[in-house]
């Protein structure tokens, strides 16, 4: 019997090897709606921007000790880098590769001497989603040489296995059949450069770990916990797959 994905494309693209369809980076934005796009655009409009300010009023909270993210970086953290945000994940000689959730959660813990929250706490993702929106419009430049290497093609390893009953990898929607509709929808290159985003089917900001999660769901496959080495590597694999793309968050996505 045919499976359910090999419908969603004329039979003639079947015979294609995936790796002609290998294209530079595109955002998801590109396939929005003129509706959505609009939506993200206009910061009044974005409802991601209620996690921004979210993310705003706990940068400038003090801690335990009564130092806050904003007693390094400003109260509005204009003294963040935005090369350095775009950076990220990157590799760190005593915790190895670290993202971007996961530098905001060591700072909390060692410079406001709070205990460190649970990776994708939603307090966690209002700080990334802040900080990340300090540096919208600078493009992504993960750097993968050196001992990040081998978390890179760890990710790219996931990236490509069959997983779940449908037995299918993150490679064939996202690559061999991007462009192609599945449903009602266009599959898009799986790139990460809006996260966090505003999910409009959902209504509610969504992490990057948390979209993992959900693609492994419908794969029906058993997904990691968000933090997860697994996960890790997967971003790397997939930030330094999107280098050049300009960030986008809080990205509006359907």
């Amino acid at each position: 019997m045919t499976k359910w994905y090999m419908q969603i494309v004329p039979f003639a693209l079947l015979m294609i090897p995936g790796s002609l369809f290998a294209l530079e980076p595109q955002s998801s934005y590109e396939l929005l709606s003129e509706e959505l796009k609009q939506m993200q655009d206009d910061d009044f409009a974005n409802p991601g921007m209620a996690t921004v300010d979210r993310g705003r009023e706990l940068f400038q909270k003090p801690g335990f000790n009564g130092k806050s993210c904003a007693s390094c970086h400003g109260d509005d953290g204009e003294k963040l880098d935005p090369e350095r945000i775009a950076a990220y994940p990157i590799y760190d000689e005593e915790h190895g590769p670290v993202t971007l959730q996961s530098r905001i959660n060591q700072c909390y813990a060692y410079h406001q001497e709070e205990f460190p929250l649970l990776y994708d706490a939603d307090e966690l993702i209002a700080l990334e989603t802040f900080v990340r929106h300090r540096a919208r419009g600078e493009k992504m430049n993960v750097d993968v040489s050196g001992p990040m290497r081998e978390h890179y093609e760890a990710g790219k390893e996931i990236f490509h296995t069959r997983i779940g009953q449908r037995d299918m990898a993150c490679v064939h929607c996202h690559e061999t059949y991007a462009g192609q509709r599945l449903r009602g929808q266009i599959l898009n290159q799986a790139q990460i450069n809006g996260f966090p985003i505003y999910r409009v089917t959902d209504g509610n900001i969504m992490s990057l770990h948390e979209k993992f999660i959900g693609c492994y769901g419908t794969l029906r496959a058993m997904p990691y916990e968000p933090g997860s080495q697994e996960y890790i590597d997967l971003e790397v694999y997939m930030s330094a797959r999107g280098n050049g793309l300009p960030i986008e968050t809080p990205g509006v996505r359907q």
